[in-house]
């Protein structure tokens, strides 16, 4: 197994008996997770970055909430829109998105 550069977390509201209900949920971040696939995809970093959705972290008021390690960065209030914008400056540009974090 190879170690990723990047490992991004996304909450998409998933409890414990496998239901996704709750505020990122209801906010589209199954579409945010499919976007930051499809990103993973289409830059051809597949041995770059890992996507994992989670459970809640617990700031519903500011989800849809991803982290992305080994920084620990936190944004918030996404949409699908704002993926494209994470990769071009984080990921692939060595900066966090100052507009998106929390």
């Amino acid at each position: 197994m190879t170690s990723p550069k990047y490992h991004i977390f996304i909450c998409t509201s998933c409890r414990i008996n496998g239901q996704q209900r709750g505020f990122c949920h209801a906010k589209e971040a199954v579409k945010i997770v499919e976007r930051f696939m499809e990103e993973v995809e289409d830059r051809d970093l597949s041995g770059e970055v890992m996507i994992t959705n989670t459970g809640c972290f617990g700031i519903c008021d500011k989800g849809p909430i991803v982290v992305v390690y080994p920084e620990g960065v936190w944004y918030g209030a996404l949409t699908p829109k704002d993926v494209e914008k994470i990769f071009d400056h984080h990921i692939e540009g060595g900066k966090p998105l100052e507009e998106l974090r929390i």
